[in-house]
C-alpha cells in the first residue's frame, strides 16, 4: 500500500465516527482549534518565515508572496474564521423536504457528509485551515494537499489542530496533510478511488486543468478568476472609478479580483482618464485595445486575444472599449471564466439584461467582484468557488460540502 492510499484508508477508518458527530461536538473540536491557532501564533508564524525565504530567493512574484504571508493579524483573522464556522447552523440531519407515498410511505430527503474530501491548492496557507473546519463542521474527514511553497507553514497549521481534535476527544485523522509535495502524490489523489469521495481542486488554471482532465475520482472544479466590470453608458462614473480600483487592487492575488473593463464607448472619453488616476496610485498596468490608447496614450500597451483571456493575479488590467452592453456581454462570453462579472448602471432595464444574460457564478450590479466569498457572503469561510453548475456553483461553504440520503419508512410494504 502507497503512502496516498495509507492516508486514504486513515481517513476511510474515522469516516462513520466524524459522520454522526454531534454538532456539539464538531463545534467543540473546532473551537479547541481557534484557541490553538491564537496559542501558537509564534509557532506558525516561524514555520511560515521559512517558506517566505525560500519564496524570495526563489523570485516568487510579489502579489504571489502576498498569498503565502502569514502574520499575527492573519492568523487570529484565520482563528475567527473558525469561530465563525461554529456559529453556522449544522447542515447534517436537516431535512429538506418530505412526502407520503399514497401506499403509506414516508419519504425524508436529509442531508449528510459526502464522507472523505481530498483538497488540491497551491501557496495559501490559509485554506488549510478554512478547508479543514468547513469539512470538519460537515461531518467529513478530509486530506490537504497544499503547494511546495507552503510546506513548513501547512505542516505547522495542521499539526496544531490535529493536536487540538486530540484535545477534543475527536480522531486526529480527520485531518491529514500529504506531506509529500511531489506531482506524483497529487497524481496519486486523483486516482484514489474507493477512499476519496470527491476532490476539490482550489489554485491557478494549470492546476484545476491537471485534476479535471486526469482524476478518476468525482471533482468539483473551482474556477479561475478572469473576471470583469462593465461600465455602462448610464454609469455613475465616480462610482464605477472606485468600483474598478478596489476590485483590481485590494487584493489582485486573488480569483474575484478584476482582471478586465469594458467601457462603453460614449463615457469612455471621460471615465478613463478617471479610472487611470486612480489606478496609477497602485502603478497598475493597462493593456487596451487601439481605441483605449488613443484616450490614455502610450502608457497603454496593445492587447490581444491572449491578453483578454489572462488571469494576471497582479497589478495588470485589461481595457477594452465596447459599443453597446451585447458586445460588453459578448466579451465577457468569450474570455470570461464563468466566475465573477460586474456592471456599473443607473439603468434597471441594462441592470436586468446584463444579470440575465451573463453566465457566471456571481453577477453584481453596481459592487466589486471582491465580494465573491465565502465569509463576504455569511458562509464563515469556503472551500473554493465553484464557476461549474452540478452539486455546486460559487462560494462553497458547509452547506456544499454535504449531499442528500434519502431515509424512508414503511410498514411492510412491499412492490
Amino acid at each position: 500500500m502507497n503512502y496516498i492510499e495509507t492516508l486514504g484508508k486513515q481517513a476511510a477508518a474515522v469516516r462513520r465516527e466524524i459522520s454522526t458527530a454531534s454538532t456539539n461536538q464538531k463545534n467543540m473540536a473546532l473551537n479547541e482549534i481557534a484557541d490553538m491557532l491564537t496559542a501558537n501564533v509564534e509557532k506558525i508564524v516561524a514555520a511560515n518565515d521559512r517558506d517566505m525565504e525560500a519564496a524570495k530567493a526563489s523570485g516568487m512574484s510579489p502579489s504571489l508572496q502576498d498569498r503565502l504571508r502569514l502574520d499575527e493579524k492573519r492568523i487570529y483573522g484565520m482563528a475567527e474564521g473558525v469561530r465563525a464556522i461554529i456559529e453556522l447552523e449544522d447542515p447534517v440531519g436537516r431535512i429538506e423536504s418530505g412526502s407520503i407515498r399514497p401506499n403509506g410511505l414516508r419519504i425524508a430527503k436529509t442531508r449528510v457528509p459526502l464522507g472523505v474530501i481530498g483538497i488540491i491548492y497551491e501557496a495559501r496557507p490559509n485554506v488549510t485551515v478554512d478547508a479543514a473546519a468547513l469539512c470538519l463542521k460537515a461531518g467529513n474527514a478530509v486530506i490537504l494537499r497544499g503547494g511546495k511553497e507552503a510546506f513548513h507553514s501547512n505542516q505547522c497549521l495542521v499539526e496544531v489542530m490535529r493536536k487540538a481534535l486530540k484535545k477534543s476527544g475527536m480522531p486526529e485523522n480527520i485531518i491529514q496533510l500529504v506531506e509529500d509535495t511531489s506531482r506524483e502524490s497529487a497524481a496519486a489523489m486523483m486516482k484514489l478511488n474507493g477512499y476519496l469521495d470527491v476532490l476539490i481542486p482550489r489554485g491557478g488554471q494549470g492546476l484545476i486543468r491537471s485534476v479535471v482532465e486526469n482524476a478518476t475520482v468525482p471533482v468539483i472544479e473551482t474556477g479561475t478568476g478572469n473576471c470583469h466590470i462593465y461600465v455602462d453608458e448610464y454609469a455613475d462614473l465616480d462610482m464605477a472609478a472606485e468600483i474598478v480600483y478596489n476590485a483590481k487592487t485590494s487584493r489582485p492575488s486573488v480569483c474575484n479580483a478584476a482582471e478586465g473593463v469594458l467601457v462603453h464607448q460614449a463615457v469612455a472619453e471621460k471615465f478613463l482618464p478617471m479610472m487611470k488616476q486612480k489606478l496609477d496610485a497602485k502603478s497598475v498596468l493597462l493593456y487596451g485595445d487601439q481605441e483605449t490608447a488613443g484616450i490614455l496614450g502610450s502608457s497603454v500597451l496593445p492587447a490581444d486575444d491572449e491578453i483578454y483571456a489572462t488571469e494576471f493575479l497582479d497589478y495588470k488590467m485589461s481595457v477594452k472599449i465596447v459599443p453597446d452592453i451585447e458586445a460588453a456581454i459578448a466579451h465577457i462570453e468569450r474570455f470570461g471564466t464563468r466566475h465573477s462579472e460586474a456592471i456599473v448602471t443607473d439603468s434597471l432595464k441594462n441592470a436586468e439584461y446584463f444579470t440575465s444574460n451573463v453566465d457566471a457564478a456571481a453577477v453584481y450590479v453596481n459592487a466589486s467582484t471582491r465580494f465573491t466569498d465565502g465569509g463576504e457572503f455569511g458562509f464563515g469561510a469556503e472551500i473554493g468557488i465553484s464557476t461549474q453548475k452540478l452539486h455546486a456553483r460559487g462560494p462553497m461553504g458547509i452547506h456544499e460540502l454535504t449531499t442528500v440520503k434519502y431515509i424512508v419508512n414503511g410498514n411492510g410494504q412491499i412492490r
